[in-house]
């Protein structure tokens, strides 16, 4: 049997897990509990690692969290076999056609599965067989889309159904009657009783000619923007940037809508494998290790007289104490408290949020740099307290700012330290200061992280004052 092509798709921002997804460190860059050390998409890279079976994954992610990708596939050991760079969020289908258009290029006629970033699957073995099996349904020119047996009355997910009764027990496919869109709890409770409907895990499976005929006939537009912004791609690093211009004028719409909805190509096959979405709190939990509380508790939390709680501490001590039913996150700059049923309405809140203009909507004290890592530690009118984390080896871009002064103190490893053309050697405890206007970069010529202590004072301090001059990461601002 041929290869088949794992494709995985590491859009969205995962509003309904705020505090912890926001659109800046979203939910599939995210480990999932303190227990366990990899993230949504190591996981996700990770289940395909049979190199008798499946190439390296292609995975297509947002250009903001490219530095992201490509680092947490440097700690699995996994060199991907692209990194596609999407100007923007265009849904499913442009991301699938993108994908679709570029693995043609790397051979004849693949087999390509298309996964999301951040799912949990218990049972990888399972799922594995299941793809094996169903390959030569694929490969036969039928579209396949796995159905997940729903346990109870999810109006997070959608739902397939199907012309027979699914069978899980074995891996038979059946042609797809409809799609039903997330639907309410009243309806959602008359769906399960039907064994006709499942869940929609959104994975997909096709050959790479027949999604593309497909795409051609059903959304010609799509098709024709994906094929010449993928043609008119751009090389950065270790990235494939798709042209933005291009891109700007695609339709944002899902394969769900785009393609299977409108095909007659379409099969699901039953999935019975532990899967979940972890699409909020309330699912998080429901597959969650708990005490005998019925509880799940991570990070530093004590309790008393509390149950079927999700209890997560990030930093600060959370004490829990006679609570039921609750779901309370903390993180160095929020705290969310919601009762378990009300789980789906975070993403209500986190709308608001965003159009009231609220910072902690969109962004973590915490932010993410190729380099390594910066902490807003407290901050006043016109000045602000940093921490810098400098990965070794790792230097910032040569750059300057207009507005505002900068002291660095050294309080762990060497910096090295370069202001108008006066490079300087600092070890712990030693400190510089950077006019307005200077022309400055930070290094870390050591073995060990440097950390910096960073006081920023000026008129204006947003992270857009700044020119750079140099960057060793490709970035223009």
């Amino acid at each position: 049997m041929k290869k088949i092509f794992p494709v995985i798709l590491c859009g969205g921002q995962g509003s309904r897990l705020w505090p912890l997804s926001r659109p800046s460190y979203p939910k599939q860059y995210l480990k999932i509990d303190h227990q366990n050390s990899k993230t949504f998409l190591q996981e996700t890279a990770k289940r395909f690692n049979f190199k008798n079976v499946f190439t390296p994954p292609l995975i297509i992610c947002n250009e903001e969290h490219r530095f992201l990708v490509a680092e947490q596939m440097r700690e699995i050991n996994t060199k991907p076999l692209s990194i596609l760079l999407e100007p923007f969020g265009r849904d499913t289908l442009p991301a699938i056609a993108i994908s679709a258009f570029k693995l043609s290029e790397e051979a004849d006629d693949p087999l390509i599965i298309i996964l999301p970033s951040d799912h949990i699957i218990k049972n990888n073995k399972k799922f594995i067989e299941i793809i094996l099996k169903t390959a030569e349904y694929a490969d036969q020119g039928n579209i396949i889309t796995f159905g997940v047996n729903p346990e109870y009355p999810e109006a997070g997910y959608g739902y397939i159904q199907s012309e027979n009764k699914l069978n899980y027990e074995v891996c038979k496919p059946e042609k797809i009657s409809r799609f039903i869109e997330k639907p309410n709890l009243n309806l959602a409770n008359k769906l399960i009783l039907d064994k006709k409907f499942s869940w929609n895990s959104g994975i997909f499976f096709f050959k790479t000619s027949v999604f593309l005929k497909e795409l051609e006939e059903k959304c010609p537009e799509i098709f024709d923007i994906c094929k010449k912004s993928i043609s008119n791609k751009i090389i950065d690093l270790d990235f494939e940037r798709i042209t933005k211009d291009l891109f700007s004028n695609c339709p944002s719409i899902s394969i769900d809508k785009g393609i299977m909805e409108k095909t007659n190509l379409g099969l699901v096959v039953p999935l019975n494998i532990g899967w979940s979405d972890a699409g909020n709190w309330q699912s998080l939990w429901e597959i969650s290790k708990k005490d005998d509380q019925n509880n799940f508790i991570s990070g530093n939390v004590i309790t008393d007289k509390v149950k079927n709680c999700y209890l997560r501490s990030e930093e600060r001590l959370l004490v829990g104490i006679g609570i039921e039913n609750l779901i309370i996150v903390e993180t160095n700059d929020a705290i969310l408290i919601s009762n378990k049923e009300n789980s789906q309405d975070v993403k209500n809140i986190f709308k608001k949020m965003v159009d009231d203009g609220n910072k902690e909507a969109k962004t973590h004290k915490k932010v993410y740099r190729p380099w390594g890592s910066y902490t807003s530690i407290v901050n006043g009118e016109k000045w602000q307290v940093k921490r810098i984390i400098v990965n070794p080896g790792e230097s910032l871009s040569l750059q300057k700012h207009f507005h505002r002064t900068e002291h660095w103190i050294v309080v762990s490893g060497i910096a090295k330290v370069e202001i108008e053309g006066k490079k300087n050697i600092l070890t712990k405890n030693q400190s510089t200061y950077i006019p307005k206007e200077s022309k400055h970069r930070l290094s870390n010529p050591g073995e060990e992280t440097l950390i910096v202590i960073e006081v920023q004072s000026g008129e204006y301090l947003g992270e857009d004052d700044i020119l750079r001059f140099e960057d060793n990461y490709g970035r223009d601002k």
